[in-house]
């Protein structure tokens, strides 16, 4: 900005062509401020004119508001002097709402929003506090059962269709039960792992039609359950066949082993990596696992709405004579390289087990008696041998009259007389003296675990043991001593809430004379 003064003095005759305001600001083009200052001299007749000229400098400022009449119109062919701004984004646009939306939820969270809804309502706060804690850990939980469950090892070792067929599975199973939705993504599972040409012998594959068996027991088809574990026992069986046969024929190098192992994760510390599975340990494998859905299938036959006896006896039967020529085997050919160890004890125990129960349901306790003892010999656990006890002592009171040397414990017994000429009284006096003792036994195993090793099974063996007392007390003659026994079993089963043990001393208070 450039300013200049002039002053001009002029005669008093040229006043009459003179026209300037006084004080007053002329606005030139081109930015140009004229100022006038008139004066008149006192001293003779002339007139002062002070002229200041003042230059602005021209700057153009864009208006924020648009009105019409503020906007110069466009010269032709003149272009604007910024360029619009670029379009924004979808993605940028969501997450910019995103932040907003957050942010405006974060605002009653602030420590000065807080203090004060703290000092107008403190108990209200504190209470929706409390609420917000609990959803937030309920969420939380639920995202770790979810990964926890549908990402665990027991998908993550199988390929990814699989696994996805099988989580699919499982949620209409268990999660949203949808039998049809629930059966087909099964079936698509065991498509998939013959499309990808997978073990079907292996633990993995195997296990899906064990799962599907199991779904169908739960949703109340134990028929179809048998069907599923019916092949895959005629599979295992076959297989084994094959194996035991080339090796009989020294063929055994021409035994396929698995078309395609699975493609598992990496192993856990602790545990075993996933190495090549040798011929016999792959046998030992399928055979143990044959036996034990063996078993399972002799539980699903004697279901009460199945109920094929016979099938679940030959099953049984099956099973306990593969156990014990696997033994014999190992016990005269020695056992193989990389064969691995036999069944537990425990499931030996339990397979013997389940073949005495099914002889018992045929009435035959006298078959049913070696098997219990031979299940006592191997149990390890004194409440569990307890039970045993009770079974025993239960075969022992209903053991049918057979000629001398016929039944297999006779042998165990201790007669009162020569067996040749025992009467049969002396012999039933004999089996429900045995019977006395071992449900004696029994009570006694029951009462003495303490702490950790007591169980629950231990409390209904104990009441299980003061039934079967009374029971023997009243058929050998005593029924005072049996409606004690059974008044003791009442209080007991009531105590632990035992319901069959109640029932069943009730029923034998009633039967008493």
């Amino acid at each position: 900005m450039a300013i200049a003064r002039a002053a001009i003095r002029l005669p008093a005759g040229s006043l009459g062509h003179v026209r300037l305001p006084r004080q007053l600001p002329l606005i030139l083009s081109s930015g140009i401020v004229l100022q006038c200052a008139l004066r008149r001299s006192k001293v003779g007749s002339s007139l002062t004119i002070s002229v200041r000229v003042q230059c602005l400098d021209q700057r153009r400022c864009q208006s924020t508001t648009s009105k019409p009449g503020n906007q110069h119109p466009k010269q032709p062919g003149e272009q604007d002097s910024e360029a619009p701004p670029p379009p924004q984004g979808f993605a940028r646009a969501l997450a910019r709402a995103l932040y907003l939306s957050l942010r405006s939820l974060g605002a009653p969270f602030r420590i000065e929003t807080l203090r004060k809804l703290y000092r107008q309502n403190p108990i209200e706060l504190v209470l929706a506090l409390g609420i917000l804690a609990c959803l937030a850990g309920i969420a939380c939980f639920i995202v770790y059962i979810y990964f926890n469950y549908f990402y665990a090892k027991q998908f993550t070792r199988y390929p990814d269709p699989v696994a996805k067929a099988l989580r699919r599975a499982l949620y209409y199973s268990n999660y949203s039960p949808d039998p049809e939705r629930a059966l087909k993504y099964y079936k698509q599972a065991l498509e998939l792992c013959e499309e990808l040409k997978l073990d079907f012998f292996s633990d993995d594959v195997m296990g899906i039609k064990i799962q599907l068996a199991q779904w169908l027991e739960q949703i109340h088809h134990p028929e179809n359950a048998a069907k599923v574990l019916e092949v895959l026992l005629a599979d295992c069986k076959r297989w084994v066949d094959v194996v035991e046969k080339s090796v009989k024929d020294k063929t055994s190098h021409k035994t396929p082993l698995t078309p395609r192992r699975l493609e598992m994760a990496e192993p856990a510390p602790g545990e075993e990596s996933n190495v090549p599975e040798g011929l016999w340990a792959k046998r030992n494998r399928i055979l143990a696992k044959s036996v034990a859905i063996s078993v399972k299938l002799a539980d699903l036959y004697s279901d009460e709405h199945v109920l094929k006896n016979e099938l679940a006896y030959q099953h049984l039967l099956w099973a306990v004579d593969t156990v014990l020529k696997e033994l014999q085997r190992r016990t005269t050919e020695g056992v193989k390289d990389g064969e691995g160890e036999w069944m537990s004890s425990e499931e030996i125990g339990g397979t013997l087990e389940s073949l005495g129960h099914s002889y018992e349901t045929k009435s035959q306790f006298h078959l049913a008696l070696p098997l219990f003892f031979q299940a006592l010999r191997l149990s390890k656990d004194q409440c569990h041998s307890a039970v045993l006890m009770n079974n025993i002592a239960t075969c022992f009171a209903q053991h049918p009259l057979m000629d001398p040397g016929e039944s297999p414990v006779d042998a165990m017994m201790e007669p009162l007389e020569p067996q040749a000429s025992a009467t049969p009284e002396v012999r039933r006096a004999s089996y429900l003296a045995a019977a006395h003792r071992w449900a004696a036994n029994a009570n006694q195993h029951a009462t003495e675990p303490r702490g950790d090793q007591r169980t629950g099974e231990c409390d209904e063996a104990c009441a299980v043991s003061l039934c079967n007392l009374a029971d023997i007390a009243n058929l050998s003659g005593n029924p005072a001593e049996a409606r004690q026994r059974y008044e003791q079993a009442i209080a007991l089963s009531k105590k632990i809430s035992f319901a069959p043990g109640v029932a069943q001393a009730e029923a034998g208070l009633r039967a008493l004379p």
